[in-house]
Order: C-alpha cells, then sequence, then structure tokens
C-alpha cells in the first residue's frame, strides 16, 4: 500500500494550495480516508476525514470554512483545498487511510499513512 501526498509548498499568506494524495495498492473506495498535519515540535492533529463515498465529511473545528476535503474514487486521490492560508497551518500535512472507513479524527484508527508533504505559509 502507498500513499503518496503531493501538491505541498512556500505560499504567502491568504494564499491557496490544492493537496493531493493518490493511493495505490488498496481498494480506495473501501477506505475512509483523513488528513493530518504536524507543526515543528507539535502533536499530529486532526485535520479533516471523508467517508468512502465522500457522502460525509468532518473538519477540525477551526478549520472549517478554510479547508475543503475531496475524493475521486475513479482516480484513487483524495484532496485538501486550503484557502485563506496562515503562518499557523505550517506543517507536514499527512493523508491516511482508515479501513473502518469511519470518518474518525483519532490517528490510531487509521490503518495506513503516508509520506507527508510540507506546507510553509510566510507571513
Amino acid at each position: 500500500v502507498q500513499l503518496q501526498a503531493s501538491g505541498g509548498g512556500l505560499v504567502q499568506a491568504g494564499g491557496s494550495l490544492r493537496l493531493s494524495c493518490a493511493a495505490s495498492g488498496l481498494t480506495f473506495s473501501r477506505y475512509g480516508m483523513g488528513w493530518f498535519r504536524q507543526a515543528p515540535g507539535k502533536e499530529r492533529e486532526f485535520v479533516t476525514a471523508i467517508t468512502r463515498s465522500g457522502g460525509s465529511t468532518k473538519y477540525a473545528a477551526p478549520l472549517k470554512g478554510r479547508f475543503t476535503i475531496s475524493r475521486d474514487n475513479a482516480k484513487n486521490t483524495v484532496y485538501l483545498q486550503m484557502n485563506s492560508l496562515r503562518p499557523e497551518d505550517t506543517a507536514v500535512y499527512y493523508c491516511a487511510a482508515d479501513f473502518g472507513g469511519l470518518i474518525s479524527s483519532w490517528p490510531d484508527e487509521y490503518d495506513y499513512w503516508g509520506q507527508g508533504t510540507q506546507v510553509t505559509v510566510s507571513s
């Protein structure tokens, strides 16, 4: 199983980025997908998650309205659209797959993790 995250980079505050996570080696449509992030010196934190079909989503409360998760099961890819970025959004962003299919905010619920992509927001 591989989860390949991409799309990170350096962006100015107020800008946008779209992250992608391409999955292989698993039946993508059977997995709920999530995004987490980890800033230097901090614990990994939940960002958002989406159910197998894409019909339901969950967001960390402070991020709702700025971040949007979506998925394309035909392309085995989950996306994270990030708008109005702030310096405090700077972190490594990880995608993860959960066979349970629920939109969990707990990292331990996820079975597979990607390698992460760095997002840096300058002020």
